[in-house]
Order: structure tokens, then C-alpha cells, then sequence
């Protein structure tokens, strides 16, 4: 199968290894991916288009978000992900449950290795989105996630905040196991909104990451 150039710049950058002000350098791209420089163009200009890639001078660089952009992309995350876990709770399937009760307790031996959770939290998030079993919402939800690629650091690097993250994802399951729509998506709302309260301050040095 041919590679899809935007695919792998777009999966790097969200692996963090071209990270918010990288340069994005067609040949060096071209190289690393195995692919002709063309289909490395058309990615990049794809990549402008949608913010993920922003001009500095003549160069282009992975995006980052500012304050305002910040808070705007979780106030459009909290809704979202709360509908999709109110979904979830209501029909979620047995086994989906099952797998989502699996992965709270395999992400506790996580707790003191942040990357590694973060990429757990990425895989936890994206079943309830699933579970939700509304096409349209995963689609708006896979481009909200796309954006928080752009985000420097983890919240999960802050002190203290990969326990909380485990119990409030534990509080969530519960919810959603249990059918009770209300509560899941309180609980899902409630833990948008104490992850970027932990971003502020970290991003203020208020806590320690």
C-alpha cells in the first residue's frame, strides 16, 4: 500500500516527535517517511490549511496554541466528550465496558511514567468516543484530539495529577457500566475541566510538572 503522507507527518506529530515549533522540512520529511517530496507538499499545505502547521518567515512549523485557542479547544472537549460518555452509557455494549473496566486498572501501573499514561489516556478517551456509537461525534471528537497534538506538554506531568486522572476515569467507567447518562457525563465534564485547570497552572509554574 502507498503511504499517506499526511498520515505519518500527522501520527508524528502527535507522537510528540515533531513537537509545536518544529520546523517542517520537505526533504528531511521525504527521507524519513520513504516517500517522494510531492505527496510531502500536498501534506504540508493540507497541514497549514487546518492549523496544524503555521508559517515562521519562510519556514513552516508545527502550530501551537495560545491562551485563548487553549481555552476555547477544552470548552469544545468538555461538551463533546461529555455527550460522547452520555452516549456511551447508553449503549456502550457489554464487552465495551468490559474493555474500558480493563483499562483503568491496567493504567495504574502507569501512574508514575506520564508519556506512557498519556498515550493510555489517548487510547482510554478514544473508546468512550467509540462506545458512543455516533459516527458524527467520533468525527468531531478525532478533530478536537488532533488539535491537542499541539499542545507542548501533558497535564498528566503535573504532581499529583496521574493518580487523580485514574480515579476520575475510574468514576467515569463506573458511571457509564452502571447506564446512568447523567453521570457519566458529569464525570467525564468534570475531568475536561480539572485537566485544564492543572494545564493553567503548570503552564503558569504555580505546580511543578
Amino acid at each position: 500500500m502507498q503511504k499517506d503522507a499526511y498520515s505519518l507527518i500527522l501520527d508524528a506529530i502527535d507522537q510528540g516527535i515533531y513537537r509545536p515549533g518544529d520546523r517542517l522540512v520537505e526533504s528531511e520529511l521525504a527521507e524519513r517517511f520513504g516517500v517522494s517530496r510531492t505527496p510531502i507538499r500536498e501534506a504540508l499545505q493540507r497541514l497549514e490549511t487546518q492549523s496544524m502547521a503555521a508559517r515562521d518567515g519562510r519556514s513552516l512549523v508545527v502550530a501551537s496554541l495560545d491562551h485563548n485557542q487553549l481555552a476555547e479547544l477544552y470548552v469544545v472537549r468538555a461538551e463533546l466528550e461529555g455527550l460522547a460518555a452520555r452516549l456511551a452509557a447508553l449503549h456502550a455494549t457489554e464487552e465495551e465496558c468490559r474493555v474500558l473496566n480493563d483499562m483503568v486498572a491496567a493504567d495504574r501501573l502507569l501512574a508514575g511514567d506520564p508519556n506512557a499514561l498519556s498515550r493510555a489516556n489517548r487510547r482510554f478517551h478514544r473508546l468512550i468516543h467509540l462506545a458512543s456509537h455516533n459516527r458524527y461525534l467520533v468525527q468531531q471528537l478525532d478533530l478536537v484530539h488532533r488539535s491537542m497534538a499541539l499542545l507542548a506538554t501533558t497535564s498528566l506531568a503535573a504532581e499529583g495529577r496521574s493518580e487523580a486522572t485514574l480515579a476520575e476515569h475510574g468514576a467515569i467507567v463506573e458511571a457509564i457500566a452502571r447506564r446512568d447518562p447523567d453521570a457519566a457525563q458529569a464525570a467525564l465534564r468534570t475531568h475536561i475541566s480539572k485537566a485544564f485547570e492543572t494545564r493553567l497552572k503548570l503552564d503558569a509554574g504555580e505546580i511543578r510538572g
